[in-house]
């Protein structure tokens, strides 16, 4: 089941995480700042991850928290390789190849709840309302509480419905 609500993710109770970013991110703005200053482990080991393995856009790597708590990131966004670029935009391409995975990852691995913000939006600038229906597709019959984060509350635990 889906549920829409306003908060700051990093305070959800969801056993994962999901966010947009690029291959080689920088992690310099929007969520992926406010993940990479909650735990600087992760971007370390993105960073790490992409040097080696070099992953194209629409494939997912995921990191877990010394909680058990799942960060998976979702790389809707052209990739970020040359020296000092920026990432570049999401494609719905992109944003449907990784929700598809996503949604393998929930089911392979019983993923019990998951969280993810308006995906692609911010600085993969992408339309909600195009983004939207492409998260209902893929994920709405899982059956897990999903929530998505529709507008940031800085601070403000989400009231997240126990299934």
């Amino acid at each position: 089941m889906i549920y829409e609500v306003s908060g700051d993710i990093l305070l959800s109770d969801a056993r994962a995480i999901a966010h947009g970013v690029a291959p080689n991110d920088n992690f310099a703005s929007g969520l992926a700042l406010n993940l990479r200053e909650h735990w600087p482990a992760l971007y370390k080991d993105f960073r790490n991850y992409c040097h080696i393995y070099h992953p194209k856009s629409g494939e997912l790597w995921t990191w877990v928290n010394a909680e058990g708590q799942r960060i998976i990131n979702l790389m809707t966004q052209e990739a970020a390789y040359d020296k000092g670029a920026k990432p570049g935009k999401a494609s719905i391409e992109y944003v449907n190849s990784t929700l598809k995975a996503l949604r393998q990852v929930v089911l392979d691995e019983k993923i019990e709840s998951l969280a993810l913000p308006r995906l692609a939006t911010g600085v993969g600038g992408l339309d909600w309302d195009e983004v939207r229906p492409w998260v209902y597709k893929h994920l709405e019959d899982l059956n897990i509480p999903i929530y998505i984060y529709t507008l940031y509350q800085k601070g403000v635990k989400a009231e997240e419905k126990a299934e």
